[in-house]
């Protein structure tokens, strides 16, 4: 399928490895002029090469952290005019909230709310005035269903999701989407250290803790990053433009709701 958006422009934030990595490469697939962004050198260096192996496209690297103003601005003077913005940022550590005090409260909605609204904040409006743009947020499944040792991402997670829904509603006349993906479990780096640090706990095998989490799946596995990648490319298409203010979620059945 022809998503109608090659040589469209986009920035993916936190891409050089995981779910980022996964839209960055869908999108180059689609033609997109990707930028990919991240604090490891090394790591970026990697995933261009793996980009450019796989799809035959050169993306640009910006080594910052987005969840600095000086950040933002570095990856903005590198890509000033972007038609797709991808939000992306790890999330807050999990723990008892008992023992968060407010510079960790205030970390925490700074990387996950502050940080993609003032990223939207500083693109906006050149969408707008070009009459296209598409904004993919990617939040987590805990705003769908919360998970009572991630109250940071909760709650920073969930507060982005409330701001752009009213914001999505009135960009979508000028041809501006904004959506969320709300990932369950995939196949990540992150998912792997998870998985060492509860077979460590429980004294399961490597092997075995990695069975028993994607067993708590209906799909019985994790998902990909391609998958997430694909969901990604096809919201940013020029087929998508009748959708906003969605949330879309990933994580092979395992939310148990009917709607």
């Amino acid at each position: 399928m022809d998503l109608g958006i090659g040589g469209k422009k986009a920035i993916v934030c936190a891409s050089s490895r995981g779910l980022g990595k996964g839209c960055a490469i869908a999108l180059a697939e689609a033609n997109v002029q990707v930028t990919i962004n991240g604090r490891d050198v090394n790591a970026l260096e990697k995933a261009a090469a793996e980009i450019l192996g796989r799809t035959g496209a050169h993306v640009g690297i910006v080594v910052a952290d987005v969840t600095t103003a000086d950040g933002r601005s570095k990856l903005l003077r590198a890509c000033p005019d972007p038609d797709i913005l991808v939000n992306n940022a790890g999330g807050p550590p999990p723990g008892d909230f008992r023992n968060w005090d407010r510079e960790t409260w205030m970390a925490a909605i700074d990387a996950n709310m502050l940080t993609p609204i003032d990223l939207i904040r500083l693109t906006l409006d050149g969408m707008i005035s070009r009459r296209f743009g598409r904004i993919i947020n990617v939040t987590s499944a805990a705003v769908k269903a919360p998970i009572a040792i991630l109250g940071l991402s909760n709650a920073a997670r969930t507060g982005l999701t409330g701001f752009v829904a009213g914001l999505a509603r009135e960009s979508v006349k000028n041809n501006v989407t904004i959506n969320n993906l709300l990932p369950g479990l995939f196949d990540t780096d992150r998912r792997a250290a998870i998985i060492d640090a509860a077979a460590r706990a429980s004294g399961r095998t490597t092997a075995d803790e990695r069975h028993h989490q994607a067993d708590q799946t209906p799909a019985k596995r994790f998902g990909t990053i391609e998958e997430f990648g694909a969901a990604c490319a096809f919201l940013c298409g020029a087929q998508a433009g009748f959708i906003t203010g969605q949330n879309f979620l990933l994580d092979g059945g395992a939310f148990p709701g009917t709607l």
